[in-house]
């Protein structure tokens, strides 16, 4: 369910194909993402799964979409 949203959600931003995106695709090698990219995406899962504002020590530690469906799960889970 998260991983799914996940990809519709960076599909739209990054302008990839939805199927092309794996638990390993990383966001920077992969997706091109930059810092800028990165703020507007945790901004983005705010408002899509209702978590508070990511920390940016838990963004930096997030590499790929494998790494972000993780911390997300522990987050709706609490």
């Amino acid at each position: 369910m998260i991983f799914e949203k996940l990809t519709e959600l960076l599909s739209e931003q990054f302008s990839v194909e939805p199927d092309s995106i794996t638990k390993e695709t990383s966001f920077v090698d992969d997706l091109g993402a930059d810092s800028l990219d990165l703020v507007e995406l945790s901004m983005a899962l705010e408002e899509e799964f209702g978590v508070e504002e990511m920390a940016e020590e838990d963004i930096a530690g997030i590499t790929t979409v494998g790494d972000l469906v993780r911390y997300l799960q522990n987050k709706v889970e609490e």
